[in-house]
């Protein structure tokens, strides 16, 4: 019979995997974190009850969502589970969200250190990778994350736009800005750009809520003139547009994949 600290250890690896296992039946209710877990297989390996359990041995908790909570402070304090509290709606017509409707500008800074890592130490650099964008028409090179697929993903996303006619491709080049070790201008959180995660389409066919006079007025007035056939394009591939919020921001796409419902197949990761 093994010692006592042995059978121990054992017994606690037996019983994480039978728990793991049991998260992955289909009598586990499924919810956000299940669509989570699946949308970053290469970070996430499992979800135990409220916990994410990750491929490098972290444990973190996805916290509450409190209906409650002022939007600001979500804004600043994100659970995993407040990424979820606003619907992203793939796919529909481009006009002017709610107040305060921001699909994908809650983020837990956590879960996102711990997938890109943190940019202020270095992190972050040296998963970066070259991306040609545009190849037939612009061909300059950007550089985003290799983590997740990012890199992967603009490629493909490159060559659609490439096929575009021009009149539309003209809004996707040239890039105002990829990787950015910096924060949100309005939320003192990091920017999906510290992480390699986001790039910036064309200055002069794009609008921002802060640049278009809206930070001091009692509501904002939306404007985009971002073609909606690019949009659709980053949106098939994983990305979020930031036009799609009240607090716009039309040259902005970044790599949401888990709030539009879709998982990488083995293929493409």
């Amino acid at each position: 019979m093994p010692p006592p600290k042995a059978r121990s250890a054992r017994n606690n690896v037996a019983a994480l995997a039978a728990a793991l296992a049991f998260a992955a039946t289909p009598a586990f209710a499924a919810d956000a974190l299940d669509t989570l877990v699946a949308a970053y297989p290469d970070t996430i390996q499992a979800r135990l009850g409220n916990d994410l359990i990750l491929r490098n041995g972290a444990r973190l908790d996805a916290g509450v969502s409190d209906s409650a909570m002022p939007f600001d402070i979500v804004l600043t304090h994100a659970s995993v589970r407040d990424m979820f509290r606003i619907a992203y709606p793939t796919g529909s017509p481009l006009t002017a969200p709610a107040e305060n409707f921001d699909p994908g500008r809650f983020r837990n800074k956590a879960l996102f250190d711990a997938m890109y890592g943190d940019c202020r130490k270095g992190a972050v650099t040296r998963n970066l990778a070259s991306v040609v964008w545009l190849p037939k028409h612009w061909g300059h090179q950007i550089e985003v994350t290799r983590v997740n697929g990012v890199a992967d993903r603009l490629r493909e996303i490159s060559g659609e736009i490439d096929a575009l006619p021009d009149p539309i491709r003209r809004a996707a080049w040239p890039t105002a800005g990829t990787y950015a070790c910096r924060g949100v201008a309005d939320a003192n959180q990091p920017s999906m750009h510290a992480y390699g995660a986001a790039v910036d389409l064309n200055l002069a066919v794009s609008n921002y809520w802060l640049w278009d006079g809206s930070k001091n007025s009692p509501g904002i007035t939306w404007r985009n003139r971002m073609p909606k056939q690019i949009v659709d394009i980053f949106e098939r591939h994983g990305f979020i547009w930031g036009g799609r919020w009240y607090h716009y921001d039309t040259m902005h796409f970044e790599y949401r994949p888990e709030l539009l419902g879709l998982a990488p197949t083995p293929a493409s990761r």
